[in-house]
C-alpha cells in the first residue's frame, strides 16, 4: 500500500506523519510505502522544520532527511490512500481530483481515530515545543491505527 500525507508546506505535520508511519510500518515488518507533500510551494526543497526534527528524534522517528515537496496531479495515480492535516488541504486535494476515484482516496487524518468528526491536526508552525508534541500524540495514535489497517489490508 502507498501513503501520502498531506499538509501546508510539508514541513512540520506531514513529514512527522510520514516519518511516524514508516517506522510503524517498518517495525511490522508490512509492505507500505509512504511520503509527505504539502499544497503550497512555500518550502519546496526544504529541510523539515527543525522543531518537528526534534520532536520526531525524541520518540526515534528520523526525519532529519525530509525534503518538501508540492502535490501534483499525479499523486492521486501514485498513492493508494492520501490523508490530509485540515480541511483546507483536504477541499485543495479535492479540488485537483480528476473522478470519484480520486476522491475516494482522500481523507482527513483524524478520521481515522474519530470517524465523520472531521477534526483537524494544528499547524504547530507558530507554537512552541508543546504544540509540536500535541501534534506528534494527535499523528501517532491515528498512524497506529492506519499501520493496522494496513495490516489487515494485506491479511486479507
Amino acid at each position: 500500500m502507498k501513503v501520502l500525507m498531506v499538509c501546508l508546506g510539508n514541513i512540520c505535520r506531514s513529514p512527522l506523519a510520514e516519518g511516524i508511519l514508516h517506522k510503524k510500518v517498518t517495525a511490522r515488518k508490512l509492505p507500505a510505502h509512504v511520503e509527505s507533500v504539502g499544497t503550497s510551494n512555500y518550502h519546496v526543497g526544504d529541510n523539515a522544520d527543525p522543531r518537528s526534527i526534534e520532536i520526531a528524534r525524541k520518540h526515534q522517528v528520523d526525519i532529519s532527511k525530509h525534503r518538501g515537496r508540492q502535490f501534483i496531479t499525479n499523486d492521486f495515480e501514485r498513492f493508494d490512500k492520501i490523508y490530509t492535516m485540515d480541511r483546507a488541504n483536504h477541499r485543495n486535494i479535492l479540488n485537483q481530483a480528476r473522478n470519484e476515484s480520486d476522491r475516494s482516496k482522500v481523507e482527513l487524518i483524524l478520521n481515522v481515530v474519530e470517524p465523520g468528526s472531521n477534526n483537524e491536526v494544528p499547524d504547530p508552525y507558530y507554537s512552541g515545543k508543546d504544540g509540536f508534541e500535541h501534534v506528534y500524540g494527535l499523528l501517532d495514535e491515528a498512524c497506529e491505527m492506519i499501520a493496522d489497517e494496513i495490516e489487515e489490508y494485506n491479511i486479507q
